[in-house]
């Protein structure tokens, strides 16, 4: 069942796109990046294949993307946007939030007010392409629920091995920021399936009645 709504933020409109469960045991609340919207292939797999085990998926078009703006606003507006649309999910089962790219960080600034029993950080931007001086680490501890990151290999704004020690991290073998792999190398369809399954194996983890 596929939920679509616009909710008023003090942003202005956003989009909530719901793929319910049947049966669900968690619900996962995902936003996107700075460079797209909904769309983006992992967001997809991620809607399109949860709910089948149970995690009910719903995804949070931002209120600038709804707007047709080109260019995504100031990290306090991003995180005021998700707040709004994520508290209010009618659910009854608990939530992580997530996203990928700069929404892996708004989720991470915002999953402690929200209530969130866990992160998911999609493709995290650890620093700007070739700018390692300016990390955003600190986002990361500052989340202070379970978090995890699944990243590509090739991935510019930040390798798996650029992350700190102790992190809870699935690297995505061969794929770059946007879950792409050279056809060389492999398919993205296998990215994708490393991605779907990394969140399904750690959701259930936290979460998954006995």
């Amino acid at each position: 069942m596929v939920d679509r709504r616009i909710i008023e933020t003090p942003r202005g409109p956003a989009r909530l796109v719901q793929r319910r469960a049947e049966r669900p045991w968690a619900t996962l609340a995902l936003t996107h990046g700075a460079g797209g919207g909904l769309e983006a292939v992992d967001l997809q797999a991620l809607a399109t294949r949860l709910p089948r085990v149970g995690i009910t998926v719903a995804l949070v078009e931002q209120p600038w993307r709804v707007a047709g703006r080109g260019v995504a606003v100031a990290p306090a507006a991003l995180d005021e946007g998700f707040v709004t649309v994520a508290g209010q999910l009618r659910s009854r089962t608990p939530m992580v939030v997530g996203g990928r790219s700069a929404g892996a960080r708004v989720a991470c600034r915002t999953a402690r007010s929200l209530g969130a029993a866990g992160v998911v950080a999609l493709a995290f931007p650890l620093h700007p392409p070739g700018r390692p001086e300016r990390s955003r680490v600190a986002e990361l501890a500052g989340a202070r629920v379970p978090l995890l990151v699944v990243q590509g290999e090739r991935d510019s704004f930040g390798t798996p091995q650029e992350f700190p020690p102790g992190t809870t991290l699935v690297a995505v073998q061969d794929a770059d920021h946007s879950f792409g792999v050279p056809r060389r190398l492999g398919t993205q369809g296998a990215a994708l399936d490393a991605v779907v399954g990394a969140v399904t194996t750690w959701v259930r983890a936290l979460l998954a009645p006995a």
